[in-house]
């Protein structure tokens, strides 16, 4: 029976680049690889039930990072676990984990909860950091591209005739932001 090493990769949004991801697992020498550009929260995805699907006994799955297949520890664990029961062993290589060795094993699970709490730490710092900007008065995302002066401006161009696509480009902004603008008066 042949054994394959399959290289797992992830990345959240379409706006990331993931071939650092595949650069490491091609020279970590995987036989096969599957990317998925989707959040790392949910336990189903496209590419990594592909991947499962084609599993073998004595088959290693290769990732660039435990966080690549997985945030939360319960999803990890279960999945190890569904490895395991598949004779399939997991290679992490930034974090040095095999778990074909019942180190490995250990060493996967500490880091699978050490990641979860890093997860919930952010997200608890991001929640506590919105909160007090909305104490200041402050909100979030970014400001405007129109500010009053400027939907002013559009306006009294559109009534003179003028073109969308002049008076975004006068205005330093899309076509969509001045129609926008001019609906909202």
């Amino acid at each position: 029976m042949t054994t394959k090493r399959i290289g797992y990769g992830r990345i959240s949004t379409a706006d990331q680049n993931a071939s650092s991801q595949e650069d490491a697992l091609k020279n970590a020498g995987v036989d096969q690889m599957f990317i998925d550009t989707f959040t790392g929260t949910k336990s189903s995805r496209p590419q990594l039930d592909r991947m499962k699907e084609q599993l073998r006994s004595g088959d290693t799955i290769v990732i660039t990072r435990l966080d690549r297949l997985g945030r939360s520890t319960k999803d990890l664990l279960n999945l190890v676990s569904e490895l395991d029961d598949l004779g399939v062993n997991l290679q992490v290589l930034e974090q040095n984990i095999n778990t074909s060795t019942p180190d490995g094993k250990l060493f996967f699970t500490m880091i699978a909860a050490f990641a979860e709490f890093e997860r919930e730490i952010m997200r608890s710092r991001t929640i506590d950091g919105l909160a007090a900007a909305r104490a200041r008065g402050r909100k979030g995302g970014r400001k405007p591209a129109m500010t009053q002066s400027k939907i002013q401006t559009a306006k009294s161009m559109y009534e003179q005739g003028k073109q969308i696509k002049e008076i975004a480009e006068v205005l330093g902004v899309s076509r969509p932001t001045i129609y926008r603008a001019l609906d909202s008066q």
